[in-house]
């Protein structure tokens, strides 16, 4: 499991991040991700179900919380 925390940035570059990061996952590990920008929430959540990723989400005090399984 590795964790990437992308919360002090913001879109587009967050997500630009979390998909570089996702590219270097090996298969049957997860991935966590850590979001706090508004347009970050929105844009990998939608990003991953257009690719048919499975994963969780948790909000919690402002920052979400994805883990993705490969």
């Amino acid at each position: 499991m590795n964790i990437i925390d992308l919360t002090n940035d913001v879109c587009p570059l967050a997500l630009v991040k979390f998909k570089l990061a996702l590219k270097q996952q090996q298969p049957n590990e997860s991935l966590i991700v850590l979001l706090s920008d508004t347009g970050s929430k929105q844009d990998v959540p939608i990003f991953l179900k257009k690719k048919g990723y499975c994963y969780e989400m948790v909000i919690s005090k402002g920052v979400m919380r994805l883990t993705v399984y490969l």
